[in-house]
């Protein structure tokens, strides 16, 4: 059935929703706000053309320019009169208002210009939390923005991703033809997910490949198994831990045990194309090498830090351990790389790490709906800032795409010869 437009219900309904979406939409309206302003303020700039050993070079005034426009209180009566003109001259009718005030929400979070602070309609909201679960039907990919560019973190082990040949670092220039430029990221996840079965094509580019290739992908039910170990030649114990998220805390302890009871002589811990989860549990993971002190910090935006510390019993602290990151550990395994370095309790092999460091809280809304927001960045123990910096390994190894392709790890065997000097 159609719903009624906003304009037909009774004035006493009206003044209801408008209340509701008052909040949202000032942020709206803020952030058209500041694209307008960017284009008036780009519309102010003069540039000069100058002529330095035969090449053009600009100059570029009034950088610091601010439209007056922007510094005027805001008018919220501006953004009824943009919803009737939309509502009621737009050439598609009826315009579904419910989209409307969906894209409102969206706009004002986008308006913040961070890439991680998302707003999720309830079916993503839905989708989002079956995913920090373990379960959702896609590629097996976690996407985020880098450089401007939507870019594999890391392709899940065995997903249709990493079937498919997708790497951590590739770009994604286009989703079923659409172009990625200016995508929001939770658009372009919302593309790419979709039923079991169905197909997506990707656009991929790779750097040192000069033209990109389509890649088509046949979506599955994921299930995340977070947790696997198992005991290597010349008592090495290898624990792979694959993301963060609601089951790995008491799969992990298992791990533990079992690996405390087989007394290694050392341990490797792969957090390789990790990308992250919960915070708790990644401070629960690092708790069981860091005996005391702090795990991670978080920086809020009026500057101050807030110390999460050690949680755990340290069961691992006195076995030599080695730690595998690459280009695809985000997050939570920056947290867990990081610690364990600045507390010396590992060596660091393998590639720097994706440089996710911020904290992301979700907060519900009453429809399902929910907001994605940042509010704050992590720190090492060490108070090295982790996000747009990532973690360095302490041996720098390299993993080729044709060391991948020959199933070589001079990572892994990197690992091995530094636990059997030991």
């Amino acid at each position: 059935m159609e719903r009624p437009s906003l304009l037909d219900v009774p004035k006493s309904e009206k003044k209801f929703f408008r209340r509701f979406v008052k909040f949202y939409a000032v942020l709206l309206l803020i952030f058209l706000s500041f694209i307008l302003g960017l284009i008036a303020g780009r519309q102010t700039y003069k540039v000069v053309s100058d002529s330095v050993d035969g090449e053009k070079m600009g100059v570029v005034f009034n950088k610091k320019a601010k439209p007056d426009f922007l510094s005027n209180k805001v008018n919220f009566n501006l953004f009824w009169d943009a919803w009737e003109i939309i509502e009621n001259n737009y050439v598609k009718q009826p315009v579904n208002e419910t989209e409307l005030f969906y894209g409102a929400m969206a706009g004002s979070v986008a308006a913040l210009g961070d890439p991680h602070s998302v707003f999720f309609d309830p079916d993503t909201s839905k989708e989002f939390t079956e995913e920090l679960k373990g379960n959702f039907e896609g590629i097996g990919a976690e996407i985020a923005v880098k450089n401007d560019k939507i870019t594999i973190v890391a392709p899940l082990p065995d997903s249709p991703a990493e079937k498919a040949g997708l790497l951590s670092g590739d770009t994604i220039l286009a989703i079923d033809g659409a172009d990625t430029s200016g995508m929001s990221l939770d658009f372009a996840v919302s593309k790419i997910r979709g039923p079991k079965g169905t197909e997506v094509n990707l656009l991929i580019g790779r750097n040192g490949i000069n033209d990109p290739k389509e890649y088509k992908i046949i979506r599955s039910k994921i299930k995340i198994e977070s947790v696997k170990w198992k005991m290597l030649d010349n008592n090495i114990a290898y624990l792979e831990l694959r993301y963060f998220n609601e089951d790995t805390d008491a799969a992990f302890k298992k791990a533990v045990m079992e690996i405390v009871q087989k007394n290694p002589q050392g341990i490797i811990l792969d957090l390789r194309n990790n990308p992250g989860g919960f915070l708790d549990t990644a401070i629960n993971v690092t708790s069981e090498w860091v005996e005391n002190g702090v795990v991670v910090y978080e920086k809020a935006s009026d500057g101050s830090l807030k110390e999460n510390k050690s949680t755990g019993q340290a069961r691992l602290k006195d076995f030599p351990t080695v730690v595998l990151i690459n280009g695809g550990s985000a997050s939570g395994s920056e947290i867990v790389a990081g610690a364990l370095k600045d507390y010396k309790l590992a060596t660091l092999i393998g590639e720097k790490s994706f440089g996710k460091g911020s904290v992301q809280t979700i907060f519900p809304l009453d429809d399902g709906s929910s907001i994605k927001l940042t509010i704050a960045l992590w720190l090492t123990p060490h108070e090295n800032l982790i996000d747009g910096e990532g973690i360095l390994p302490d041996i720098e190894v390299k993993l080729t795409p044709d060391d991948f392709n020959k199933d070589k790890d001079p990572q892994m065997d990197k690992a091995l010869e530094i636990l059997l000097k030991k």
